[in-house]
């Protein structure tokens, strides 16, 4: 058997695979409790079809709703290998750049079951797309996604993971405990604002007294919304502290990517 021949044609091959590749994004209309829904479904047709079953990420906006930016995650989540699903919380199209509305938004959800009841909504639709591994999905949710997935897990959605990048820190309830499957990774800014000392304390001993299987990251000189290029512009509008910090971004989407090896049992 000549190799010398062979080589080339493998590699002619796996060039011809990697040119059909192309990351697939569509919208997806879906509903929850008579409220009208558009989530975005983004992944790679090389790693995902109806023959070939890749893991599952839901991603949960910040409170602005489904912007452009929620969007770009769910398509680097896609370069990534994994089919992800981009959540409607709100309302198709429902979007807004002022904090006072975006507040409006999301104070309908908090402490409420409708927030993880949405977001179980927007799980569903990603698993019904047919390119998901069933027992390898993972949310992941930033600020105001970052508590609605908290929340998700809590409820004991089937999630082998989760992971907050600066998300508000949500009461843990008393019988999360017990029917929590997902481990946990918070991504915090070590100088955030919006998450009090007392959120922090009662969270850490939630999380220690319930024995979950967390990790709480934090990362030095980052505020809320650390993981957003547009933050600096939305906090000068709004007049918030919010602010992009690229070497927290950076980091805890490392963190993320290690993460999903461990929960999804990734040898890569």
């Amino acid at each position: 058997m000549n190799l010398s021949r062979l080589i080339p044609a493998g590699l002619a091959l796996a060039a011809a695979v990697a040119l059909h590749a192309k990351i697939v994004t569509k919208p997806v209309a879906y509903e929850h409790a008579g409220t009208k829904l558009e989530g975005y479904l983004a992944y790679d047709d090389a790693s995902a079809s109806a023959d070939k079953k890749s893991p599952g990420v839901l991603v949960v906006p910040e409170w602005w709703g489904l912007t452009a930016y929620a969007k770009s995650r769910a398509e680097q989540l896609a370069h990534l290998g994994y089919v992800a699903f981009a959540a409607d919380m709100y309302g198709a199209g429902v979007t807004t750049a002022d904090a006072k509305k975006a507040n409006e938004l999301a104070a309908q959800f908090y402490g409420k079951p409708l927030m993880a009841e949405r977001a179980q909504a927007g799980l569903d639709q990603l698993l019904a797309s047919g390119l998901v591994q069933a027992d390898k999905v993972a949310a992941i949710g930033y600020c105001f996604g970052g508590s609605t997935v908290q929340a998700l897990a809590y409820s004991g959605a089937p999630l082998a993971g989760i992971v907050s990048f600066h998300g508000g820190l949500i009461p843990v309830p008393a019988e999360a405990a017990a029917r929590t499957k997902a481990k946990i990774l918070v991504c915090h800014g070590a100088i955030d604002g919006f998450v009090s000392s007392e959120a922090l304390a009662a969270f850490t001993k939630a999380m220690n007294d319930g024995k979950f299987d967390y990790q709480f990251i934090s990362y030095a000189g980052a505020v809320h919304a650390f993981t957003n290029p547009g933050a600096d512009e939305l906090g000068k509008l709004n007049h918030i502290p919010v602010a992009y910090n690229a070497a927290a971004d950076q980091r805890s989407w490392g963190h993320m990517k290690q993460f999903f090896k461990e929960v999804f049992g990734e040898s890569k």
